[in-house]
């Protein structure tokens, strides 16, 4: 492979870039006074509202200015507060994580919080996106269904002084019955379907916001109710940790470790017809274009002309890393003047993140970076996959690069150890 290279990276700047991270504030926060850690952080937190959450498309003036009070560095582990404001998800413990801050943004938009709302949040997790919504509406109930976790929770939101957040332990799936009916819910966890107790508990013309589907393919879903029915409206691919509890028990469809795929590789389908490719989330600067593929109809185009600027797409699968040594990546790719970002890990190309049974990061590798202009071409490559591996997340992009990358025909094949 004359044009890239394959690495290791023993840390997790690779991954921070690729999920829209050009800030890095590892290491510049020594002991001081607590009015000089505030006045800190009031930055980073006002360049990530900035950069990655007004800069992405959210605009409503009022959950910005949330983002832009709520110290997220509270809501996450203390050896983890340097990567506070980066908009990647963080692991909380518990198999669970606090989502990325765009995704919380993105939430609290689509399901229009007032004033006067009474809202469910199902799975609280940190405490995260309850506090977010604190401000923007009367009345939070949080439900999470790890003891630790809603605890902690608990503690943390009283501490700091959210007040109209209602916090309990149990599981999400039943809801709670005693404060209902909801205005809005909004649920960070993904079941396979809506659960009941969740329908009945919302008011009619309320609106619950839930990530549908299997494991590593969901899709945000905004529900109306109307005339004592849910009226659905498809949004964006997403990726979310599974519902637990009861909603666990009922998933009919589940992973298979043995056999990591990735779902559209060819990017073919688009049943939104919005020109997001299916089967992908958290897509910057993306484009299914039709015509002049190598294979079927379709290919992704991915571009950017700002240098810095996130533009990718990922997707997430199982991995049994005890028993699959290597995945054997294929895939086809063209580029159009492509170059490095300007800072130190703004590489076009492809990565991985893999990751424990607890979701904690244990290898990143990165295939590139590429540069320059080339015609379609097809290439192979075995990545690696750790002993402890239970998860991955694969992506490719600019990067933080520009110019023009196509992809198509990206398949896996998994190699026994």
């Amino acid at each position: 492979m004359p044009f890239h290279s394959l690495k290791n990276v023993s840390r997790t700047h690779r991954f921070c870039s690729w999920i829209i991270c050009t800030a890095i504030f590892a290491g510049l926060l020594a002991p001081a006074a607590w009015a000089f850690a505030r006045d800190f952080y009031r930055e980073a937190r006002l360049h990530m509202v900035k950069e990655y959450i007004e800069g992405e498309g959210i605009s409503d003036r009022r959950v910005l200015e949330s983002m832009r009070s709520v110290p997220r560095h509270e809501f996450v582990p203390s050896g983890l507060r340097k990567k506070a404001y980066m908009d990647q998800a963080l692991p909380i413990g518990h198999q669970q994580t606090i989502s990325p801050p765009f995704i919380v943004a993105y939430m609290t938009q689509t399901i229009e919080p007032q004033e006067n709302d009474i809202v469910l949040e199902i799975g609280t997790g940190s405490g995260y996106q309850a506090a977010v919504l604190s401000s923007l509406v009367e009345e939070v109930f949080t439900i999470e269904i790890v003891e630790e976790l809603g605890q902690q929770a608990g503690r943390r939101l009283d501490k700091l002084g959210y007040d109209n957040v209602h916090s309990k332990v149990g599981d999400g799936y039943l809801g709670w019955p005693e404060h209902a009916p909801f205005d809005k819910i909004i649920v960070t966890c993904s079941p396979e379907d809506v659960p009941t107790p969740l329908v009945d508990q919302l008011r009619e013309g309320g609106k619950m916001l839930i990530p549908l589907g299997e494991r590593y393919q969901q899709v945000f879903h905004l529900f109306e109710k109307k005339d004592g029915e849910l009226v659905a409206t498809r949004l964006i691919p997403t990726l979310f940790v599974p519902m637990t509890g009861k909603s666990e028990d009922e998933r009919e469809i589940k992973p298979d470790p043995l056999h990591p795929k990735i779902v559209n590789g060819g990017f073919e389908l688009d049943e939104n017809e919005d020109g997001r490719a299916d089967g992908w989330h958290y897509q910057r600067q993306t484009e299914i274009v039709e015509g002049t593929a190598p294979q079927g109809d379709f290919f992704l185009k991915i571009t950017n002309d700002e240098p810095g600027r996130a533009a990718q797409i990922l997707q997430g699968t199982a991995v049994d890393g005890e028993r699959i040594g290597k995945i054997r990546l294929r895939f086809r790719l063209r580029l159009s003047n492509v170059r490095r970002g300007p800072g130190k890990y703004d590489e076009p190309g492809f990565t991985w993140v893999f990751y424990d049974k607890d979701r904690r990061t244990i290898r990143d590798v990165f295939l590139g970076p590429w540069t320059g202009s080339r015609r379609w071409t097809q290439e192979t490559v075995e990545i690696p996959v750790p002993p402890n591996a239970k998860e991955m997340i694969f992506g490719v992009g600019l990067l933080g690069g520009t110019g023009e990358i196509n992809v198509d025909e990206v398949e896996f094949e998994p190699l026994p150890r």
